[in-house]
Parts: structure tokens; C-alpha cells; sequence
């Protein structure tokens, strides 16, 4: 039996300081490697309780401790990465929200809220950005230490913003007060004030998450079943090595040679522990600084990298179990675990991510939107997966969405491949390359349909009186294309529009408020159109009934109107 490091899961809104705050504990730059600065996927961060009293020396007193260290998750905070937060959620004992002071409560605080909440996981509040708060601005070290040397009116100014946070907290159900003026911790979440820029304040967060895991997730530490547990994070290709598993450990002890069983791309396997590597202390297991160093074995809780032998394929996201006891049983609870909720459409996209949960946060993400998703797939762009695009029937739902993964293999010129490293970023491509799409569809089909539209035959611009007839027209709305039919207010049809210039130039279409000379053939101005006479365009019935689906400007559905009037002089029923 031995005493494990808790995990501590480090949750809260997007760009609220999740990633700078452990980079500010490890003197690391993840924050700055990250893809937008955003951080997409799970990483651990192993925080050795050496290194905690180090940092905490000058407020911690004669403590002892008993655990280990630390172990941070630092999960993505964006809202599309529910799943992701949930997992890491799912595994902490104890977990930072982490809240910017000026903005407090945001969506995905309270989704992180609802998580917390959900697993019964205890949590300390690191109250961001206090660097910004006019007086703390350079300020170092213990919040502890200052709170007597600060300012009154400043100290007022970051009391009246913790204020408003213990007062949003309550509202979400939650006790809460600054850690320093608690008596009772099991009631009462702490709040502590702090800087990820400049370290201020991060002594005391560490301090209160050794405390309290000391005080009262002892038991819970205590780990006495040495049969290896733990959660996939990562899967990826490492030079010289193949691909390779980052993982959290966080229950018992897992050997080079043992069977773990976890899920790929081939079902739920078993598969030996070739290697075992981990990152240095205060390293960061998806972007390490430092060599990892190859281990034999590794005692929960704990980041690590493991290299499994023979077939690849391993799903990210996906739980893994020393392969012992009821094998069955075993591998039903991991399908289990891995199975998505997305339902394909049987028409839509083809979405790729290199994780199960970035490929569930895109489908979360997308469906927000309400893009059709015909398949939704962990792995590289494949010929296959050109193919599933291709059948689509419409245009636009031929594509793909790349996110974070190769595109292995040659397109098919009808399938459009959208890449990015940034989910976000891959929804506003994919909106804008639909909409693209979409639009020239309609341009296709906007040229085979007559569209509405109004002119006025202006007075003194008759250029020529036949053969053909050129004549000045003001557009009073709608748009006039070459080829347009059009007929006067009585429904009588005068001909088609020849051709359409702007002084020297030749238009293919004129819009509203436009003055333009219009050619027509087997017309004479002063017989079949007069000046001055208002003109429409002659749309036919099946015309007018496909053009009610279109998305017409408020104009241009004033002229279908108008247009339908004239029609049912002769015909009641028309456009009906």
C-alpha cells in the first residue's frame, strides 16, 4: 500500500489562464506552443512535493506531508471540448477553476461547475488575473505575505471583484470566500487571488491543494490494488519509436512486459508494454522539454508515454486495464467507455480528428451549426474517406474537415479538404466554404431561372426606335439580366432584354437604383413600349413557384407580389 499524488484537474473558460498557470509553476512556455494559443488536447504536469514546499517555504510553515506531489491535468476550455473536460474531470480527486477576476463566471465556468458538481470533485478557485487590478501590478510572490502591505482602497478594489465572484458562486450553489478567511474548507470553496503572468499568489494555490488533499483525500490516496488503470490521451508518432501512447496512470503500477487491454482502431485488444517513458519533474508530457527517461515500471498517479508492441491503431481518449481476471467483463466496460454518441446522417460531411474527444468536441461543434455529418472518424484523410464525400448529393456536403490530422492521399477534384489545427478555425472555414459553395449553386441556377425585377422606361433616353430598340432604364428594384423576359403592367409579354450597357460597357446584369441602356428586338418604342411605361420581369408560373424558396431581398419579394397581381387578372389560381 502507498500513498499516491493526487490528481488535480485544472478547469475553467477559454483564455482565463489555465495553460499559463502551470507554465508559471513548471518556468515552462506549453501556453506559447500551443495551436492558437489554445489548449485542444489533455496534458499532465507531475508538480513533486519537493518542489511545493521549495516554492511555498515562506508561508508554509513546519507542515509535513505524506503525498507525493501533485499531478495537474490541464484540460481545453473552450466549449466544444466537453468531452475532453469531462474525461479529465472525471479522473481528478481534486481540481483549480480557474476564473478571470475582471470577467467571473462565464459559460464554460459553469459547464466546468456542472463536471465538478457531477463527480463530487472538491475544488479551489484560482481567481486569474489580479496582475490587472490597478496596484498588484507588480507584485510577487505569497499573497499571504502582501496582504497587509497593500494599499487599503486597492485591497478594497480586489475584495469588491472576489465579492462578485463568492456571490455568482452562490448563485450556482456553492459557499465561497477568500482562502485565507476560512475556518471550515468542507464547506466553503476557497478562493484564492492570483497572477499566472507573475507568479503572484501561485505559492498559496499550491499550498491550499497540498493541504487540502492532505487533509481529506488521504484515504482516497491510498492505493492498494497495484493492477494497472489509467486513460489514453494522446496518441502519436515518435521518431525511431513508432506510435506511442501519452497516458495517465491513475491507479496502481503498470510494467514493461505486462498486457494492458485498450481499445483501437481494430476493436478492444490486448497489447504488451514494450516501453515505459517518463518526462522529468515539472515537464510536461505533451511537449516536453526534456528526453523522457525510459522506466520499468511507474507507481499511479502519473503522466506517462508507452510504447506497445505490434499492431498500432490505439484510440486517444480511450481507457486502458492490465489484462487480468474476468477478461470479458473487462473488455465490454472499455467498449463501453469509448463509444461515441454521434449518430450519421445519411447524407453530410466527413469529419477526421487525431483524438476521440477532439473528434467528439468537432462533432459537438459542428452540430451546433447543424452540418450533416455522414462519418466521423479518429485518423488520417483516407482514399475512403474521399469516396464517402464524393456520393453526397449536394455539393456542399462534399467535404471534408481535417482537424489535426494528414491528408494521406490525392483528392478527388469534386471534394474540397478543409485542415486545421484550431477547431474553431475549421468552423468558420467549413460555414464560409458551404456558403461559398451554396452561392454558386445558386449563380448556376439563378441563370437558368428568370428573377424579379422592376424598370422604369425613362423619359428622353430613347437612342434608337427598332431594329433593335435601345432605350434608358432605371432599375426600381430587383436585378435585370441578358435574356430577361419582360412584360408590361396589363401582363402582355414585349420581349427579351438583348443586351445591357453602362456607357462604353457591356453588363450581364443591372441592380436596383441602376441606370441602364437596355437593346430589344421586334419592338418599337412609341408602339409596343412607351416612355415612361413600368416594365417586369415575365417569370413563368414553375419559376415563380421554385423562386419562393429562394432567400429574396425584401424588394425582391415586393415585385413577386406585384408580378402574381398582374397574373391573376387572367389566371386566379397562378403561382399558387
Amino acid at each position: 500500500m502507498w500513498v499516491r499524488q493526487p490528481i488535480v484537474g485544472v478547469l475553467g473558460h477559454v483564455d482565463h489562464g489555465k495553460t499559463s498557470l502551470l507554465d508559471n509553476i513548471r518556468g515552462g512556455v506549453v501556453a506559447a506552443r500551443e495551436a492558437g494559443g489554445i489548449t485542444q488536447h489533455i496534458g499532465a504536469t507531475e508538480v513533486p512535493i519537493q518542489e511545493i514546499i521549495r516554492i511555498c517555504k515562506d508561508i508554509i510553515g513546519n507542515r509535513a506531508f505524506k503525498i507525493p506531489g501533485l499531478l495537474f491535468i490541464d484540460t481545453p476550455g473552450h466549449e466544444s471540448f466537453s468531452s475532453l473536460r469531462i474525461r479529465g474531470g472525471s479522473i481528478a480527486d481534486i481540481a483549480v477553476l480557474v476564473i478571470d477576476v475582471r470577467e467571473g463566471i462565464m459559460p464554460q465556468t459553469k459547464e466546468s461547475l456542472e463536471v465538478l458538481k457531477r463527480f463530487k470533485t472538491p475544488f479551489v478557485v484560482a481567481a486569474n488575473k489580479v496582475d490587472l487590478i490597478e496596484g498588484f501590478s507588480g507584485m510577487r510572490g505569497a499573497f499571504l505575505q502582501s496582504v497587509g502591505k497593500i494599499d487599503v482602497s486597492r485591497m478594497d478594489e480586489l475584495d469588491n471583484k472576489l465579492l462578485q465572484l463568492s456571490s455568482q458562486l452562490y448563485r450556482e450553489g456553492f459557499s465561497a470566500d477568500r482562502y485565507d478567511r476560512i475556518s471550515d474548507f468542507t464547506r466553503n470553496v476557497a478562493i484564492v487571488p492570483l497572477s499566472a503572468k507573475t507568479g503572484y499568489g501561485v505559492p498559496d494555490l499550491l499550498m491550499v491543494l497540498a493541504g487540502l488533499a492532505q487533509t481529506f483525500l488521504e484515504l482516497q490516496l491510498r492505493n492498494e490494488d497495484e493492477t494497472a488503470e489509467g486513460t489514453i490521451l494522446e496518441v502519436r508518432e515518435e521518431k525511431g519509436m513508432g506510435e506511442v501512447s501519452d497516458a495517465i496512470l491513475y491507479s496502481g503500477i503498470i510494467k514493461r512486459g505486462e498486457t494492458v487491454l485498450t481499445g483501437t482502431v481494430n476493436g478492444i485488444k490486448a497489447l504488451k508494454v514494450k516501453g515505459i517513458f517518463k518526462p522529468k519533474p515539472l515537464d510536461e508530457i505533451r511537449d516536453p522539454r526534456d528526453r523522457f527517461l525510459p522506466v520499468s515500471e511507474v507507481r499511479a498517479a502519473s503522466g506517462i508515454r508507452i510504447l506497445f508492441q505490434g499492431e498500432g491503431g490505439v484510440i486517444p481518449g480511450s481507457p486502458f486495464k492490465a489484462a487480468m481476471g474476468d477478461l470479458i467483463t473487462l473488455k465490454k466496460t472499455i467498449e463501453e467507455a469509448i463509444k461515441s454518441s454521434f449518430k450519421p446522417s445519411a447524407e453530410g460531411i466527413v469529419a477526421k480528428a487525431d483524438t476521440v474527444g477532439g473528434l467528439e468536441a468537432l462533432v459537438y461543434e459542428l452540430g451546433r451549426i447543424n452540418i450533416p455529418i455522414k462519418k466521423a472518424e479518429v485518423g488520417p484523410v483516407s482514399k475512403r474517406d474521399f469516396t464517402d464525400a464524393s456520393t453526397n448529393t449536394l455539393p456542399e456536403d462534399r467535404i471534408i474537415v481535417a482537424f489535426n490530422v494528414p491528408v494521406e492521399v490525392s483528392g478527388i477534384p469534386e471534394v474540397r479538404v478543409i485542415e486545421n489545427k484550431i477547431i474553431y478555425s475549421i468552423k468558420d472555414d467549413l460555414v464560409r466554404a458551404r456558403e461559398e459553395i451554396k452561392l454558386k449553386q445558386l449563380e448556376e441556377k439563378r441563370k437558368s431561372m428568370t428573377f424579379p425585377c422592376k424598370l422604369l422606361v425613362m423619359e428622353g433616353n430613347v437612342f434608337r426606335v427598332s431594329k433593335p430598340a435601345i432605350f434608358g432604364v432605371r432599375i426600381l428594384g430587383g436585378r435585370l439580366s441578358t435574356k430577361t423576359p419582360l412584360m408590361k403592367t396589363d401582363g402582355s409579354n414585349v420581349g427579351n432584354v438583348k443586351s445591357i450597357r453602362s456607357g462604353e460597357q457591356s453588363l450581364d446584369e443591372a441592380k436596383q437604383g441602376e441606370e441602364v441602356a437596355i437593346a430589344m428586338d421586334g419592338i418599337t418604342i412609341g408602339r409596343q413600349i412607351r416612355e415612361g411605361d413600368i416594365l417586369y420581369s415575365d417569370i413563368g408560373e414553375r419559376d415563380f413557384r421554385l423562386l419562393k424558396d429562394e432567400e429574396l431581398t425584401t424588394d425582391e419579394n415586393m415585385i413577386m407580389d406585384e408580378i402574381r397581381n398582374i397574373r391573376r387578372k387572367t389566371n386566379p389560381f397562378w403561382g399558387s
